[in-house]
């Protein structure tokens, strides 16, 4: 007879979800049991590196993946990289552990107490099954909502004692819809809008490029003549940047941010919330005169936008819509931007000509994932990505994610075959929350190259201390670390990169290796301004 184990395991195949990453617990034991052949669980050393690699593993392969996590502790862990999860977007179904049934009246050691609201608000749903024999239909109801719009984790707790039961016959194999079409009216009064604006503007999010609609998003800029910012702070790459109507992306801050949109009398926000702020900048949210028209596919993002009118829709259905619908407009194209000057190269580098190398050397398909908070701005102008998918980071502002998510995005380039080179770029602050994911690069022989900016400081907390006026806080230096030696130890190649020409042989040679390459790279202490 079949169990519920058996089930199950049945039930994953059926989705394709045969990668499971996590940190193995004594409550999983049961369910990892003679773990299956044709199964991989890809090995971390902490559930936080775990959630972050399956992030980045969904996303850059395009479909939900698995994190199991060890009861009520391991699901700690996990929860910063998870609320990273729910803000990227990113379906995850999550499973956890819990005591044996028998014994969860007594509270004993590792109960997860109320262990279905335990990383609430930060999943879509969370349950905790009330048999045994619904662990293979719930799983199938965690993954209809994990991929349905907006997409993002889920949270199943397991009893241990449950995997050797009886299972009842499987649960009817099904699927649900991941985009939905926007209301064809409203959709009309946005095109009478756009097509009566005397100068709009184009401000595209990371659902432009979660909907696979790159080229739909340049063919609106171009029959709208219009110019095309990235909404702030956005954790994927939403638009060509070597376009000439690309104008960069816009401040987080309300103030800046209108003042960036000034002129404008219609800007139309696709794929992002409106808008994603920090710090507070006081000012109006629009520039004096404009209507902001928003498409979303997130009630919530509509709900909560402080101006403007919501169309809920795919970002990409949508904007299939307004092409064939918005007429080409006759005033002429945005002029490009100005090209950049050469940055001058010191010793050490500052983060401009550090990244300006990185540019000039960049693999034609890379993929870049970054965690660089203070040399974000240097790395954004310097480095123009111009390929859907190729940029990755954390939309909760939560450190710890960038290095284990490129780890998972290296990962998913291998099993779906791309075999796009990635690219990690990690502050030598951010590189310490979860280091331990190098070890795993290691194990699976990753070609991953992290280039780590050392300023040996939290330099964007001195920046936001100076913006906000609050001298004398401690803990903002980090004197003494030893990238190259921890590197070591964790079984990475590394160099300690210092010129231009050096970091072009470095790049080269580390994404041609059989492991993981970490390149410290010493550049300026200077402190980035915040804004």
């Amino acid at each position: 007879m079949a169990t519920v184990r058996d089930a199950t395991y049945d039930v994953l195949r059926t989705l394709g979800m045969t990668t499971i990453f996590g940190n193995p617990g004594s409550t999983e034991e049961p369910f990892l049991r003679d773990f299956p052949a044709d199964f991989h669980y890809v090995h971390a050393l902490h559930e936080a590196t775990a959630v972050a690699m399956a992030d980045g593993y969904a996303q850059a392969s395009g479909a939900p993946a698995h994190v199991n996590l060890h009861t009520a502790p391991g699901t700690g862990n996990g929860m910063g990289n998870l609320v990273t999860a729910w803000h990227n977007k990113t379906p995850l179904i999550v499973t956890a552990g819990q005591q044996t049934r028998e014994m969860l009246l007594l509270e004993p050691r590792l109960t997860s107490r109320r262990a279905a609201e335990l990383p609430q608000p930060y999943v879509k749903w969370g349950y905790e099954p009330v048999r045994a024999q619904d662990i293979p239909a719930a799983l199938m109801r965690a993954y209809a909502t994990a991929v349905q719009p907006p997409a993002g984790p889920v949270f199943l707790s397991l009893p241990m004692d449950d995997w050797a039961q009886p299972a009842d016959p499987p649960p009817a194999q099904r699927s649900v819809a991941t985009r939905f079409a926007p209301d064809p009216e409203r959709l009309d009064e946005f095109v009478r809008v756009l097509t009566g604006s005397r100068n709009p503007a184009l401000v595209f999010g990371p659902g432009v490029d979660r909907s696979g609609s790159w080229a739909e998003a340049v063919t609106l800029a171009e029959r709208l003549a219009a110019p095309v910012w990235s909404a702030p702070a956005p954790e994927r790459g939403v638009f060509p940047e070597d376009h000439p109507s690309f104008r960069g992306v816009l401040p987080f801050a309300i103030g800046p941010l209108a003042e960036a949109l000034s002129g404008h009398d219609t800007i139309l926000v696709i794929g992002a919330p409106v808008f994603r702020y920090y710090p507070y900048v006081p000012g109006e949210h629009l520039p004096a005169g404009a209507r902001l028209l928003h498409v979303t596919d997130d009630p919530d993002e509509a709900a909560r936008a402080p101006v403007g009118d919501s169309l809920l829709g795919d970002p990409g259905l949508t904007l299939v819509a307004l092409v064939e619908r918005v007429p080409r407009a006759d005033r002429p194209a945005p002029p490009p931007r100005d090209r950049m000057t050469p940055p001058e190269v010191t010793a050490p580098l500052s983060a401009d000509a550090l990244f300006a190398a990185l540019a000039e050397h960049w693999p034609a398909d890379g993929v870049l994932v970054q965690e660089s908070p203070s040399n974000l701005s240097a790395l954004r102008r310097r480095l123009r990505l111009n390929r859907p998918a190729s940029y990755f980071t954390m939309a909760s502002g939560g450190l710890g994610y960038g290095l284990p998510a490129a780890i998972g995005v290296a990962l998913a380039e291998r099993d779906t075959g791309r075999g796009r080179p990635v690219v990690a770029v990690v502050g030598d602050g951010s590189f310490h929350y979860s280091v331990q994911a190098l070890w795993t690069a290691a194990r699976l022989s990753l070609p991953v190259v992290v280039i780590v900016p050392v300023n040996r400081q939290y330099a964007i907390l001195k920046a936001f201390a100076a913006l906000k006026e609050t001298p004398g806080v401690p803990g903002l230096d980090l004197p003494g670390l030893d990238i190259t030696a921890i590197a070591t130890g964790y079984g990475c190649a590394t160099e300690v990169v210092e010129t231009p020409d050096q970091l072009a042989a470095a790049l080269a040679a580390g994404l041609s290796a059989d492991r993981p390459t970490v390149l410290p790279v010493p550049i300026s202490t200077e402190v980035p301004s915040i804004l």
